[in-house]
């Protein structure tokens, strides 16, 4: 019997990047089987159709794949292309998705969030295109969690996901892959292998933190193996359920050592890492940490040293929060520039129409027309291949881009587990006086205009609206304030902070005005009883 009788369950609905929840909840019995059977359903039933299964290793990802499998076979599916030992990258699964030519995949991931028995898990739909679903199918996902009245699994035994090569769950075949293989031949179709082998043979040294995550094994395989890096340049390459106890995370909180390490005396000429499900990225020269706005206008500045991008960039895409310092690359390309909401979703219209062939946000996640994920390895990749092109240092190419083409001084503060009500009390008291805003001053500090982002695409005329706060102030300095839903629990406010200077480019205190200004604007200290935030990027 494959027909097993459930009931809807509360709070199924998939966000941005799927559906996250504390991982005891997806444990508990019916509740990963109500909203895999939903994703079926929704997108039109699995029969005779192809998927590929995969996440980053996290403590319940093995049980999970396994429950997929079977419900996959159940539901008629023909087959499932899974990732040895259920081990896949995002970006990686995407290309799996493209190159197979799959009817969409399954990723077990809750990216950057920390992992184990109680701690965070996720679960997302890709579509053909490799990107993650589109509001249209994750709404027709969540209807049906709101009226399941059953779900189909086969009661076998599990799937052996150790071994290479060719298995069934019934009538379904399985195909376990190497995780690595096809994601490194995409790698060396886009980069030059070669000059950066040459670089590392040359005395280049590298330290890349793969955070006891997923891209530990992609990292040691190419960094390590192929480029020549020597062994230890990748450190924590092995992926833990619980990411090694730690926060897989890029940034220069949670990749403290790293980052201790890159400003030390002894510095390696490089640093680098990437998060849970290898979908982000964090770039530090020797004394030099690149935050990800700068990351992505450099790497649109200098795509015609790499390879695959010679011939010029169609156009470049970026996130409302991200800084506008590509803007002022893509303007002097002479390329189309798109501001769109956070959620790399929203970048798949543009890449499929070919629009844009480089797009980024300012969360540590850059990518381009490779595949429909961001892509944290690829963009290590990226700057490797630039800095043996320009034989510059990361210092060196970034003072270059400021003086080329001013700095957007910029910083994202991120307010975690703030209780629900008292967030959305802080958003309200902003949103309901917009309007009355521009002209008042706070801190020094007078308004020009004030909205709520809002966004038209361009490619099929949808619209998306709530997208976050916009608060511009005299002088050119902007603040951005919206929701995160990449969280499990409470609410996490990110306030993004911005402001521009063409001639001076390096004042540690550019900041400090639109800062002092925005937190008396918003009231973060009457609404959540605090201004300093849990982390600072």
């Amino acid at each position: 019997m494959t027909r097993h009788a459930t009931q809807p369950i509360d709070g199924q609905k998939p966000g941005t990047s799927g559906l996250r929840k504390k991982t005891r909840m997806f444990m508990q019995p019916g509740y990963l089987e109500n909203f895999v059977q939903s994703i079926f359903d929704g997108i039109g039933g699995a029969a005779g159709k192809t998927f590929v299964v995969g996440g980053d290793g996290r403590y319940f990802n093995a049980e999970a794949i396994q429950t997929i499998l079977k419900m996959a076979a159940a539901n008629g599916a023909a087959r499932v292309i899974v990732g040895q030992d259920g081990l896949l990258s995002t970006p990686a699964a995407s290309h799996l998705i493209r190159l197979n030519k799959t009817d969409g995949g399954i990723i077990l991931s809750a990216s950057h969030n920390p992992g184990g028995p109680d701690e965070d898990f996720g679960v997302k739909f890709n579509t053909p295109n490799g990107g993650p679903a589109p509001e249209g199918v994750t709404n027709a996902i969540f209807a049906r969690t709101k009226e399941i009245d059953a779900y189909h699994k086969l009661d076998v035994a599990d799937v052996d996901l150790g071994t290479l090569g060719e298995t069934s769950v019934g009538d379904m075949a399985v195909t376990v892959v190497d995780p690595v293989a096809d994601y490194e031949a995409l790698m060396a179709s886009i980069f030059d292998f070669g000059a950066i082998r040459a670089m590392i043979a040359g005395g280049f040294t590298i330290s890349f933190d793969a955070m006891h995550a997923v891209t530990g094994p992609y990292a040691t395989k190419i960094i390590e193996g192929t480029l020549g890096a020597p062994a230890g340049s990748v450190v924590n390459g092995t992926p833990s359920p619980d990411f090694g106890g730690g926060h897989p995370d890029p940034n220069p909180v949670w990749a403290k050592t790293l980052m201790d390490r890159m400003m030390g005396p002894n510095a390696p000429d490089f640093g680098a890492a990437s998060d849970g499900d290898g979908d982000r990225n964090m770039i530090v020269g020797r004394g030099c940490y690149v935050s990800p706005s700068d990351s992505l206008a450099v790497l649109a500045a200098n795509a015609t040293h790499i390879p695959a991008y010679a011939k010029g960039l169609a156009g470049v895409a970026r996130s409302m929060p991200t800084s506008a310092a590509a803007d002022r690359v893509a303007e002097k390309l002479g390329i189309g520039i798109y501001e769109t909401p956070t959620g790399w979703k929203f970048f798949g219209n543009l890449l499929d129409a070919g629009k844009v062939t480089i797009c980024g946000e300012e969360s540590a996640g850059t990518g381009s027309d490779h595949v429909r994920e961001k892509d944290g390895l690829w963009a290590v990749l990226f700057w490797l291949n630039l800095l043996a092109a320009r034989k510059a240092s990361v210092a060196e190419v970034m003072q270059d881009h400021w003086a080329t083409y001013g700095r957007n001084y910029y910083t994202r503060l991120d307010y975690e587990a703030v209780p629900t009500e008292a967030a959305s009390a802080l958003m309200d008291g902003v949103r309901d006086r917009l309007g009355a805003l521009p002209g008042q001053s706070f801190a020094g500090l007078t308004v020009e205009k004030a909205d709520e982002f809002s966004y038209h695409d361009p490619v099929d005329g949808s619209e998306s609206h709530g997208q976050g706060l916009r608060i511009w102030y005299e002088g050119g300095a902007r603040a951005v304030l919206r929701t995160s839903g990449t969280g499990t629990e409470g609410a996490t406010i990110r306030c993004y902070l911005e402001a521009f200077d063409g001639e001076v480019l390096d004042d540690p205190t550019k900041l400090d005005a639109v800062r002092a200004a925005t937190m008396e604007l918003a009231g973060f200290q009457s609404h959540i009883g605090r201004t300093e935030p849990d982390v600072t990027t």
